[in-house]
């Protein structure tokens, strides 16, 4: 595509979301989960031709040599697809956050006031190779009344222009206009650029993927920008841990799936239980594929063990690969977090009630768990339906993005016939 080809091509996407956008505003809860109902039957009918595109990305991010943990993210089958299906019933099922009342009161002058929920507008979406993004964030911009613009990463293309076409054809059947979601239609890196400075038509930008992608993004954006970081997430075990929970939790939090933003990258270790509850994780892990990286205390334990750098501790490795560092005590876990971590998603493993309080306190991050895996970082166990995904930010949103933080707010007054004296 030419540079004047795809200023245009940008563009008109953007004006047609624009102008769709005040026409999805004021839709019926009844009409958009019409138009989503029709989507998940496309996408069902569709199944074939979707699984045929992925193999075409797949093919070709193998001839690239893409990491395991990448291609993981950008394999479809039949069960995933079956995944993605659900959770357009799901939102479906889920309440429409539009119009619904946050707050009303009538101060002293008499006039009614009353806080709505509203859409944000169009949405543009910046992300990597997960094709699932592509209909997570179509249907859940749709049932939040917004307009969505999606520039996926050049791996998943033809997976998610083959999930866009079954989207548009359910548009099409329904009462709501296919320029409801659009998609940046090439892999040309300097359609991102054009895409940012939108912002006569743009309300929002959602960036997902990693550092890279996300600082440019908020360095180039003419747009408001909610940012989802890197997922450099952190368990740590306490010296009043349970020994087989802390098995159970720390297996599942690296090993579930290790390519998703919610997988534990470092583990911190109570000095007190590396001796007792250590060895057994890490028995585990290598038997299970997973390279350790840690430090000299945690080194001994195992042979196969490789000495951790400081570059471990920065890493979001999206792959079987652990670092793990002694701490004296929940306050140095807290310290390290505050260091390195990515204010994404971060764990403690303690029976200790108190402790526990610390750190859910302490840690400064979206989310923060206690007994339980940083896998659970993600908007359908949260039961949101699906997610943008985890905004690691301060403002509008924090955590899994879904229907409610896909809107804004706006007064309205009814008064009386009230003047300001």
């Amino acid at each position: 595509m030419h540079k004047k080809e795809m200023i245009s091509h940008i563009e008109d996407i953007c004006f047609k979301a624009y102008k769709a956008s005040n026409t999805l505003s004021h839709a019926t809860t009844h009409a958009k989960n019409e138009a989503l109902e029709k989507i998940a039957k496309h996408i069902q009918k569709d199944k074939k031709m979707i699984l045929e595109a992925n193999i075409i990305d797949m093919d070709m991010a193998k001839n690239n040599n893409i990491s395991d943990a990448l291609l993981d993210r950008l394999f479809l089958d039949e069960s995933r697809l079956d995944n993605i299906i659900s959770g357009v019933y799901n939102i479906i099922n889920l309440e429409d956050p539009i119009g619904s009342e946050i707050k009303r009161w009538k101060p002293s002058n008499g006039i009614d006031m009353c806080q709505t929920r509203v859409p944000i507008g169009v949405i543009g979406i910046i992300y990597e190779s997960r094709p699932n993004v592509t209909a997570d964030a179509s249907t859940l911009a749709l049932k939040s009344g917004n307009c969505i613009i999606l520039r996926g990463g050049s791996e998943s293309f033809y997976s998610s222009s083959a999930i866009i076409n079954s989207i548009k054809n359910g548009l099409k059947s329904s009462q709501l206009s296919e320029d409801c979601v659009n998609m940046v239609n090439t892999i040309d890196r300097d359609a991102v650029g054009l895409l940012l400075n939108m912002h006569k038509y743009v309300n929002l930008i959602i960036p997902r993927g990693g550092k890279a992608l996300i600082e440019r993004v908020q360095i180039d954006s003419k747009i408001p920008v909610l940012s989802h970081l890197d997922g450099l997430c952190h368990t740590y075990i306490d010296v009043d841990a349970n020994k087989e929970m802390a098995i159970n939790i720390v297996l599942n939090a690296k090993m579930r799936r290790t390519g998703i933003c919610g997988a534990t990258e470092t583990l911190l270790c109570h000095k007190d239980v590396i001796i007792n509850i250590l060895p057994d994780i890490i028995n585990k892990l290598i038997e299970q594929g997973c390279e350790i990286r840690a430090d000299k205390n945690i080194k001994v334990l195992n042979h196969n063990i490789k000495n951790a750098t400081i570059e471990d501790w920065q890493t979001e490795y999206l792959d079987k690969i652990l670092s793990i560092k002694t701490v004296e005590n929940v306050s140095d876990a807290i310290k390290h977090i505050e260091k390195f971590g990515s204010n994404h998603t971060d764990a403690i493993i303690t029976d200790n009630k108190q402790t526990a309080e610390i750190f859910l306190k302490e840690v400064n991050s979206a989310i923060v768990l206690h007994n339980a895996s940083t896998q659970y970082a993600d908007g359908g166990e949260f039961g949101m339906g699906a997610e943008m995904g985890i905004a690691t930010g301060r403002l509008h949103a924090r955590g899994p993005v879904g229907l409610e933080q896909l809107t804004t707010y706006k007064y309205q007054l009814r008064g009386n016939g009230q003047v300001r004296p």
